[in-house]
């Protein structure tokens, strides 16, 4: 970010504090009785309920009013706006990859995980189809900086995030939330619940959204018809979630929880940014658009109870979905004004979780222990089509020969006719153990030592096809170049042990500071594309795991008022993954450019970030991060064949400079009446879509804005407000990659509507 725009984006934030200012004057209460006591807020961060002030980590808690606000975003991505140094990058409407203190590989492959765990209610999500949850009925969520491997275990090398839904309890509240905005946006939700017994309660949630394409389709060659609207997105989701608590009088508990959501919009093109088009604009012929299909269910049990001393806890879970889809792939109108010309590509994509963890934990005079196991099973499958021109739904031959060239159906293909789609599959089945102990041990009334490790293996089995369906609907395996059919199968087997160490020093009661060093991996695994050959897939195919290693030292206090905390950290990143144009050697001494997940040598990040919140007056309540980010690629190796595009680039999706600035004011209105308004900015410099560092992929920095206002009829639980998103209606690139051109997915336009929110 330019001096000039981080100006702006300071004047921006002070003009919101400026803004709450006049309320303060109409409260009359003195400072004395305005001053209030922050509450410690207690997590399950490290799988028992602590205050934050107690951990010897970088830990934030989004929750009240921000969860509250959270419950409406578009998804879980949309978190980020609350937080510095973690970002989302955004592809096809529903694949996240959080990126934390820089750390985590930007891929679009549903296969690819995010290289921060993401969980909801406990229950890790393992692939990033999954991570953009949609969210409703949030109690709050936990984000853990720097890796996580001894409790959060495999894919936690940047952190952890865990999305906390609203239990039931006896004495619960239920609200119903009706919201009405721009592009025809409508969005209902609600929650609520009772005791069916003094021991058993019910909590049903969900939520229902829709809304108009938020981007203009438009075309650039006035002798192609214009494309159709539906490509600059559709939104038509639908979530359902129920519990059953069930407790007994000596504390143990039972919960049962299930949930189903479904996403039947339209995912929105990418746009081309070598074309010339405006702000919020797509061009796209659209010829591969269709409705979307997907759908994400889940079930799980979880129970607690005491056996002596120790406390026992318990989660069994299913996670899976089903997904359909398609859209324009590259995202350009059709080349030489033929439609035929265009490429399309559709996604059919299945697949299932399951887990269960045990935990057990106790708590000594001077020491808090806890042990456990993980076990986990996944399958997975895709097919996916390219074509262009018009589909077949019977035979899914296209109607144009885009995919089908000669040097990739070989020297002797099965039909004299022509190739007209390729079809490439793939299905890969992990299995996952694991053993972890985390621990406390209190050195001296002040001096606390952590100690945490975690074994885990993992077994995964991958195989796949590419194969050419030709005009008269012959099926073949793809021959590119002669080099054989694209056919294959592999397995990876590993094991890694990682870890943790911490010593926190209490200062006073509410001031500590603390030492640490801890570390995490990431997965390696298979490419979602066999479009070449079998010696391809051993090769291209397969990437390795990443680990970091983070040292890290910080500040936390809270007194009165005002809490305060400061971290900075160093971490070492090993053979990080990206996605990058790799040079593979055949057997015939020929080499295979593909654009694949693979692994870079090393990298570092290091920092220092701040997070601050403070009530210095009655109703006013202010909060502000700021992350100061580096961080370098270190290749030295050349066997992908292109070492000096990556040499000293930053990592994808870091800027230097971000910072958030929150202000919640609210004031009394006689006595049944209150009024608020509330604000977050978030502001952040520039940034690289990927690890080749070029300028035509940076997005330059920028600040969001948004805000809502509020008035509180309290005598009939009633809310009536006014809210806005992007509100300095930014225009950027939410994730890219290269195909024909380099495509960038795009960030909704400025929004805004009414809402009207009735308590029970």
């Amino acid at each position: 970010m330019s001096i000039t725009s981080l100006r702006r984006a300071c004047l921006a934030s002070a003009s919101l504090a400026c803004l709450a200012q006049p309320a303060l004057a109409q409260t009359g209460a003195s400072d004395e009785d305005a001053v209030r006591k922050l509450e410690t807020v207690a997590v399950t961060a490290t799988r028992r309920e602590e205050s934050t002030l107690d951990i010897p980590a970088s830990v934030t808690v989004l929750a009240g009013d921000i969860a509250e606000e959270a419950s409406t975003l578009d998804g879980a991505e949309g978190v980020t706006q609350y937080l510095t140094g973690v970002e989302a990058a955004v592809a096809n409407g529903s694949q996240v990859a959080f990126q934390i203190r820089g750390i985590g590989a930007v891929d679009h492959q549903a296969l690819t995980p995010t290289a921060a765990a993401i969980y909801s209610d406990g229950v890790f999500l393992s692939t990033n189809v999954q991570t953009s949850l949609f969210l409703y009925d949030l109690a709050r969520a936990e984000v853990l900086k720097g890796p996580q491997g001894t409790l959060y275990g495999r894919n936690a090398s940047s952190g952890a995030i865990n999305f906390i839904s609203t239990r039931p309890s006896p004495d619960q509240d239920g609200y119903l939330r009706a919201s009405y905005g721009n592009f025809n946006r409508v969005d209902l939700s609600g929650a609520g619940g009772a005791a069916l017994t003094d021991r058993l309660s019910y909590r049903i949630a969900g939520r229902y959204l829709s809304q108009e394409p938020a981007l203009d389709n438009v075309q650039t060659d006035p002798a192609i018809p214009r494309g159709p609207e539906d490509a600059g997105g559709v939104r038509d989701e639908f979530g359902l979630r129920a519990q059953l608590l069930y407790e007994t009088p000596g504390g143990s508990s039972l919960l049962l929880r299930g949930h189903y959501e479904e996403d039947n919009g339209i995912n929105t093109t990418p746009r081309n940014d070598s074309l010339s088009v405006g702000d919020h604009e797509i061009s796209s012929e659209g010829d591969g658009l269709k409705d979307t299909d997907n759908e994400f269910y889940g079930l799980a049990l979880e129970g607690q109870t005491d056996l002596g001393p120790w406390t026992l806890y318990s989660l069994s879970a299913l996670e899976g979905y089903g997904q359909d889809y398609g859209f324009d792939f590259d995202g350009t109108p059709a080349p030489s004004g033929n439609p035929n010309l265009n490429a399309n590509l559709s996604y059919d994509r299945s697949f299932l979780q399951l887990s269960q963890e045990v935990r057990a934990s106790r708590d000594f005079e001077r020491a808090r222990v806890l042990f456990g196991a993980h076990l986990a099973y996944e399958d997975f499958a895709q097919d996916y089509l390219i074509w262009c021109g018009e589909l077949d739904p019977q035979t899914l031959a296209g109607t144009c020969p885009y995919v089908g060239t000669a040097g990739r159906v070989g020297p002797n293909p099965v039909s004299p006719l022509t190739a007209v789609t390729l079809l490439t599959h793939i299905g890969q089945e992990r299995t996952t153990a694991a053993l972890f102990t985390y621990n406390d041990f209190d050195l001296s009334d002040r001096l606390t030592l952590t100690l945490g490790a975690r074994y885990t293996f993992e077994d995964i089995e991958g195989n796949g096809y590419g194969q050419h369906i030709f005009t008269d609907g012959t099926r073949g395996l793809n021959n590119r170049d002669g080099l054989g059919g694209a056919v294959g199968q592999n397995e990876i087997e590993e094991d890694k042990l990682t870890g943790n160490a911490a010593l926190r020093y209490a200062l006073s009661a509410d001031t500590s500071i603390y030492a640490s060093v801890a570390n995490g991996y990431k997965s390696g695994g298979f490419n979602g594309e066999v479009q070449n050959n079998a010696t391809s897939w051993q090769d291209e195919g397969l990437f390795g795991a990443e680990t970091v290693t983070s040292y890290e030292a910080g500040f936390k206090t809270a007194r009165g008022n005002l809490a305060f905390n400061a971290a900075a950290f160093y971490q070492d990143y090993d053979a990080p993954q990206a996605r990058i144009f790799v040079a593979f050697d055949l057997p015939d001494g020929s080499q295979i450019t593909s654009n694949s997940l693979s692994n870079l040598d090393e990298a570092v990040s290091y920092g220092v970030e701040a997070d601050t919140s403070w009530s210095p007056l009655q109703g006013l309540d202010l909060t502000a991060s700021l992350t100061w980010l580096e961080t370098e690629i270190e290749q030295t190796s050349n066997t992908a064949g292109n070492a000096a595009l990556f040499d000293g680039n930053p990592l994808p999706f870091a800027p230097e400079l971000s910072a958030t600035l929150g202000i919640r004011q609210e004031w009394q209105i006689g006595e049944t009446r209150r009024a608020a308004i509330q604000a977050n900015a978030k502001a952040k410099g520039d940034y690289y879509l990927d690890a080749e560092g070029l300028e035509a992929r940076k997005q330059d920095g920028y600040a969001t804005v948004d805000a809502s206002a509020t008035l509180y009829l309290d005598a009939r639980g009633l809310e009536l407000s006014l809210w806005g998103r992007n509100l300095t209606d930014e225009d950027v690139a939410i994730s890219g990659y290269g195909f024909i051109g380099y495509n960038t997915f795009r960030s909704d336009p400025r929004q805004y509507g009414v809402a009207a929110k009735m308590s029970f």
